[in-house]
């Protein structure tokens, strides 16, 4: 609910302070007076976009404060938090404007932007007159509007989740064919190196053993000969036969040695098992160095083939037969992938069918809705004078989205037989207000959570026609809050509380004022608006009935 509206030195006004109650708030004055400008001020805080030059003649700047209460469930709290902006019971806005056309916002002390305060103003103030394009005629919230009526919440998520749902599946089936296409393209290549790979069949370590075996048989022939002499000088026509002679000698002479040959014999005992563990590795190392010549041949080839294979996949030879892996597995997965894209397009499928059953069902559930409002709407209609017009609802199919796969938009014909078109195309400006105004009552529900604002939307009509529009803003301000400017005396005596705009020249200044009025000011106000600049005691004696009425 708006509280107060507090403006400095906007277009002809110096200063104004307002404060507004619950319930139904007129504003009254002759044309010209300023109201429209209050609504300048109030649409300037909120971030809407409006005049150009907004700052009074000769001051450096304007400043507008609006100050909001809200309940704590508002839907404000959401957009606070979002933007880090201070909340509570009290939401106080803030912009200026200075002369130079900078302009700048405060939400409860805090800076913030336009953007942020035109969020805020979604959810605070709603605009009705001959010239919204924000509230009921726009076409784009048309679908919404129908929606809050029905009450199709749970249809409505229920579409939002198989949409979701259904652009998974089908950004899943995406991948999958994107990978499978890509895969494809390599196909013959995956396929070549697999089988090359699997028939050279490479180990990790084999590229080492096979480099150390080829440098061992690339210099065998030079170093056998010298291995051989050495191991014959180790046998027994050479050092171990020379140390078995030794030994023989010594232990046929050691009784008479008094005991001094037994070490030496010892060691030459030790030395002969040393000597026999020195022949064996020699031994072997000349077993080692027996090789066929067509082996070595054969250890480079495979040697060379490892290398190539590494150098044409540029990994590391140890990492050939991982990698064979990991092109064995894409291999595989191209193989399945038919399958697979299969299993993704009866997803798809089936993903699809549950959509279109829960946007079917929100169809049916928005056409059941439609009707019962259009019958509302028309039963309004008749006491507004407009009982030969006709509202209607139309629903027309869209391409779907999250919110099914409806178009809605609210249209009118004003005679029998004449072509019904969008609102503000086919009705004048008197008839746009009381359609704007009967679609407004079987809308609005239980929602009092902003404050609607009716910019003369009793232009045109007047006598039980304009009664019959100060009674139902009536109706539709209990429990929430109605600003309505307003030339009609039967609308202003419906208010609760009531405000007189009016101009006085200062000086060489022309400035506006806004004054509140107590029961005997509305009088003669409600008397001047039925009778004129002279008011007579006819005048207010209809002003009386008006206000006890």
């Amino acid at each position: 609910m708006l509280r107060a509206l507090d403006i400095r030195d906007m277009l002809i006004i110096d200063r104004l302070e307002l404060n507004f109650q619950p319930g139904l708030n007129a504003l009254t004055g002759e044309t010209g007076a300023g109201k429209s400008i209050l609504l300048d001020s109030l649409g300037f805080v909120l971030g809407w976009r409006g005049r150009a030059e907004l700052v009074r003649q000769g001051a450096a700047q304007g400043e507008v404060v609006a100050e909001f209460e809200l309940q704590e469930n508002h839907p404000a709290h959401v957009i606070l938090a979002e933007a880090g902006l201070p909340g509570g019971e009290e939401l106080i806005l803030r912009r200026v404007n200075t002369a130079e056309g900078r302009k700048t916002a405060w939400v409860n002390d805090r800076r913030c932007s336009g953007e942020v305060l035109r969020a805020l103003s979604e959810t605070l103030v709603e605009l009705h007159g001959q010239h919204d394009d924000r509230g009921l005629l726009n076409p784009r919230g048309h679908r919404a509007m129908l929606d809050a009526y029905a009450g199709v919440g749970k249809q409505l998520a229920s579409v939002r989740a198989a949409w979701s749902a259904m652009s998974t599946a089908r950004k899943a089936l995406a991948q999958t064919e994107a990978a499978l296409e890509a895969m494809r393209a390599e196909e013959e290549f995956l396929r070549h190196s697999v089988a090359e790979l699997d028939q050279l069949d490479p180990q990790p370590g084999e590229d080492a053993d096979l480099d150390a075996r080829r440098r061992m048989m690339q210099g065998a022939e030079r170093i056998r000969d010298d291995v051989a002499r050495a191991f014959a000088l180790l046998g027994g026509d050479g050092a171990e036969g020379a140390m078995a002679d030794a030994v023989r000698w010594l232990d046929g002479v050691s009784d008479n040695a008094g005991g001094q040959l037994e070490e030496p014999i010892a060691a030459l005992g030790r030395a002969l098992i040393e000597l026999g563990e020195a022949q064996d590795g020699v031994h072997t190392c000349l077993q080692a160095l027996d090789f066929n010549p067509a082996e070595l041949e054969q250890t480079e080839e495979r040697l060379f083939a490892i290398r190539a294979l590494a150098r044409k996949h540029d990994v590391a030879p140890d990492d050939l037969a991982p990698f064979a892996d990991v092109l064995r597995d894409r291999l595989n997965r191209l193989d399945a992938g038919d399958a697979d894209l299969i299993d993704k397009r009866a997803m798809v499928e089936e993903a699809q069918a549950a959509y279109d059953k829960a946007a079917r069902m929100l169809s049916d559930a928005r056409r059941k809705a439609a009707d019962a409002l259009d019958t509302a709407v028309m039963a309004e209609l008749a006491p507004l004078k407009m009982e030969r017009a006709m509202f209607q609802t139309e629903i027309t199919a869209t391409d779907p989205g999250p919110e099914g796969s409806d178009a809605v938009a609210f249209t009118v014909a004003t005679n029998p037989g004449a072509p019904s078109g969008p609102l503000n195309k086919i009705a004048s400006g008197g008839e746009l207000s009381r359609f704007l105004l009967a679609l407004k009552v079987c809308l609005t529900g239980d929602d009092s959570a902003r404050t609607m604002i009716f910019d003369e939307i009793d232009r045109g009509v007047g006598g039980a026609t304009a009664d019959a529009v100060g009674r139902r803003l009536a109706a539709l301000a209990q429990g929430g809050q109605i600003l309505v400017v307003t030339h009609s005396p039967q609308v202003a005596a419906r208010a609760a509380h009531h405000w007189r705009v009016q101009k006085q020249v200062i000086g060489d200044q022309t400035l506006s004022t806004v004054i509140p009025l107590a029961d005997p000011d509305r009088v003669d106000e409600i008397a001047r608006m039925v009778a004129g600049d002279t008011i007579t005691d006819e005048a207010r004696a209809a002003a009386r009935a008006l206000l006890d009425a």
